[in-house]
């Protein structure tokens, strides 16, 4: 099996910290932790614990930040990295997990995106048995139509919109103002829009209805809630690729999800997806 990744990958610093600091007030991190992150990055991590042959299409910076993310993703059998360069800092990311073990985020930079124009492979896209989309060139949405199946993160709705296409499946987070659109809301209705709630589980909205899904009881939540989203992303683009039904999927894929919580970083905890290493 063959799926492609077309998204961000960021320069991720994360730690502790005693609170989210307000105005005036100095945070310190502590237990840090360096890895490749963002919508892209986590969900190729997550992908490549699969007996899939995973492809990431990417944009990297020019600075120290970038050549330690390359380094990085070049480590995971079974990965092909294709990465437009850019004359720009790497988009790096400090990540803070209070208390509770949510995150708050502070992006530096603008993300990085591959665009339809970079010479990168796309006609690879074709060959694949499915494709995550979480980048921002709608041009390069309609390239990765080619693909048998389509899979969009909710949060590039604008994107989808004019790109004219129609995804199989959208995936986000009901909990995310970003995310929780409607499926009424999308130009063209995707088969199933997925939206996640946490403890929860989620919906799946298809045309003949709303379908609910549990999520699974965690076991331990000692790190933070950053990555969950996109760990479950990934393992949904598999476990849709394989041929798993909405529902069924959508379980597996939340114990994926739940995994990362054990830890702060979560490209440690991630779980082997069925073959992986």
């Amino acid at each position: 099996m063959r799926i492609a990744v077309i998204g961000h990958v960021e320069h991720i610093t994360l730690g502790r910290v005693a609170a989210v600091p307000g105005p005036g007030e100095i945070a310190h991190l502590s237990h840090l932790h360096l890895f490749p992150g963002g919508g892209g990055g986590l969900a190729f991590s997550q992908l490549v614990r699969s007996d899939a042959e995973v492809h990431l299409f990417t944009a990297l910076g020019d600075d120290e930040a970038a050549a330690f993310v390359a380094a990085r993703l070049a480590r995971r059998p079974g990965a092909f990295i294709h990465a437009a360069r850019r004359t720009a800092p790497q988009t790096r990311d400090v990540v803070m997990i209070p208390p509770g073990g949510d995150r708050a985020i502070i992006v530096l930079g603008d993300p990085l995106h591959p665009l339809a124009t970079d010479p990168l492979p796309w006609d690879l896209l074709a060959t694949c048995d499915a494709v995550y989309y979480t980048a921002q060139d709608p041009a390069v949405l309609r390239l990765a139509r080619a693909a048998r199946l389509l899979i969009a993160t909710a949060r590039r709705k604008q994107a989808i919109d004019q790109s004219g296409v129609r995804p199989d499946i959208v995936v986000g987070s009901a909990l995310d103002p970003r995310e929780a659109w409607p499926l009424a809301a999308y130009t063209l209705h995707p088969d199933a829009l997925i939206l996640t709630e946490g403890a929860a589980g989620g919906s799946i909205t298809t045309a003949a209805g709303i379908e609910r899904f549990i999520a699974p009881v965690v076991s331990s939540s000692n790190g933070g809630a950053y990555g969950a989203g996109d760990s479950f992303a990934g393992a949904l683009v598999y476990y849709l690729a394989k041929g798993l039904a909405f529902r069924h999927a959508c379980e597996r894929a939340g114990h994926h999800g739940a995994a990362v919580l054990g830890d702060l970083d979560p490209t440690r905890m991630q779980l082997t997806l069925p073959g992986g290493p």
